[in-house]
């Protein structure tokens, strides 16, 4: 089988189409019902990206995605219902990689899940190191880590992708459209606050200061650059 996929939704139909849908492109499908399933099954397995709607029983989708961060930077896609913007913001303040708004079609799911885990993985089988070294910030491309001054930074796949581009464009400024082609890797249908609520959790990650960073710039009006 290929990649293994967790989908977490109380709708039993919505899971079985899915997983159906999946399967036919050769992906390992585990299913939870509620949030508590769904945390045990993350925490029991390795996968290579999650499906977590946000109306769970037992535990919600916001506080599933929060626990998982604390042990895990797996990919998550979060479904949402609603149509309130703050539900797809906060979801991404927490750590989440992407957001779909039901109802959706099978077929975008399946794109944003296979482009989330190419570029998640496109460099796990890489043996030569690549390594970005400024100032007291370190970025091995290859394994995807990040250390400043030797301290072992977590980044969500989104969030490395982000500093990946920036910081091998050096001075280079990206507008927030371009950020949304380039990092997200399709049309994206969401709006340029995505990658404004990325880059200031980026920032609180990498930044001593995040009001006045040395290596994640704005250009106001345009975009975001790092300085070199």
């Amino acid at each position: 089988m290929g990649n293994k996929v967790l989908v977490v939704d109380d709708e039993k139909l919505i899971v079985k189409g899915i997983r159906f849908s999946l399967e036919q492109d050769e992906m390992k499908v585990d299913c939870a019902y509620d949030g508590e399933e769904a945390l045990n099954l993350a925490k029991e397995n390795e996968y290579d990206i999650i499906l977590l709607d946000v109306m769970l029983p037992v535990l919600d989708g916001f506080e599933v995605l929060k626990q998982i961060r604390e042990f895990s930077n797996v990919p998550i896609i979060m479904l949402t219902a609603k149509g309130d913007d703050m539900d797809k913001i906060l979801g991404l303040d927490y750590g989440a990689d992407d957001y779909i708004t039901k109802p959706f079609n099978i077929l975008e799911v399946k794109a944003r899940i296979k482009a989330i885990i190419r570029r998640s993985s496109k460099n796990s089988h890489i043996e030569n190191s690549n390594v970005i070294i400024k100032g007291e910030l370190r970025i091995d491309v290859d394994a995807r880590r990040v250390t400043i001054e030797g301290k072992e930074i977590n980044l969500t796949a989104k969030e490395f992708d982000l500093l990946e581009l920036l910081i091998t464009n050096p001075n280079k400024v990206f507008s927030r459209e371009k950020l949304l082609n380039i990092v997200w890797d399709y049309e994206y249908p969401g709006d340029v606050r995505t990658v404004d609520v990325h880059i200031r959790r980026l920032r609180e990650k990498i930044e001593n200061n995040p009001s006045e960073p040395k290596y994640v710039y704005t250009k106001w009006g345009i975009g975001y650059y790092f300085k070199e």
